[in-house]
């Protein structure tokens, strides 16, 4: 799984998470079966499963908005443990619930064995707009500078007695904020100065031009065609 070309994996993740959402809702065993494939995965990744199920947390606030829906939904009404709930409400949290976490799980998954470098290169190989890899790329890149200017401000903030405790410090906060916006956008031009500078056109240069085998594309696609076997078989039964 960790010696797969990204763009093998990531076009593998892709076409998972495009079955899983054709899957009709009401196919519960069908979502069992791809948890156990994605178990599956994880298995032969060697990837702890308190690892994946600590990164799936990034999805409780769409949680939270699944469980909202029986109670705010319409049509038909059903009684479980004393509350009356929408059934059409019911299927709808099912739904968003079991395909958001076998989606999410399948991202998880696939960003714990592929690094971010390697994702963007495997993007760049699946022809996606050069723009967009290289808008990804400089966010990668120039996080962590953002979030040091953010540090040192906040650092500011304090060495000068300031400490946010209620409503009426927000404006300072919001400030803050924008001073922030500036001064990236200052940085983002004098990167892009010293870029023109040595050359740049408009495209980054690939520094890795290997090629993904067709051994290695039939060992990604076993995840979707597996996927795809299992949507067919809920369409029909």
């Amino acid at each position: 799984m960790h010696r797969l070309p990204a763009q093998c994996k990531i076009a593998a993740v892709f076409f998972f998470v495009l079955t899983v959402v054709a899957t009709p809702r009401t196919a519960l065993w069908a979502f069992a079966a791809y948890a156990l494939l994605l178990a599956a995965v994880a298995g032969a990744a060697r990837i702890p499963a308190r690892t994946l199920l600590k990164r799936l947390l990034i999805e409780v606030p769409f949680v939270a908005f699944a469980f909202l829906m029986p109670f705010v939904a319409q049509g038909p009404r059903v009684h479980i443990l004393g509350m009356t709930l929408s059934e059409s409400g019911l299927w709808g949290a099912w739904n968003i619930l079991a395909k958001g976490t076998l989606g999410v799980a399948a991202s998880v998954l696939l960003a714990s064995t592929t690094e971010l470098r390697a994702l963007l290169l495997g993007l760049q190989r699946l022809r996606m707009p050069p723009l967009l890899v290289q808008i990804a790329s400089f966010m990668i890149r120039y996080g962590d500078v953002i979030t040091d200017e953010m540090r040192r401000m906040r650092i500011a903030r304090l060495s000068r007695g300031f400490e946010a405790r209620g409503v009426r410090h927000w404006g300072v906060l919001a400030k803050s904020a924008g001073a922030l916006f500036i001064r990236s956008y200052e940085r983002g031009e004098r990167v892009h100065l010293a870029m023109v500078s040595r050359g740049y056109t408009g495209s980054m240069p690939v520094i890795d031009e290997t090629t993904a085998t067709r051994g290695q594309w039939c060992r990604a696609a076993a995840l979707p065609l597996a996927a795809l076997a299992v949507c067919l078989l809920g369409w029909t039964l």
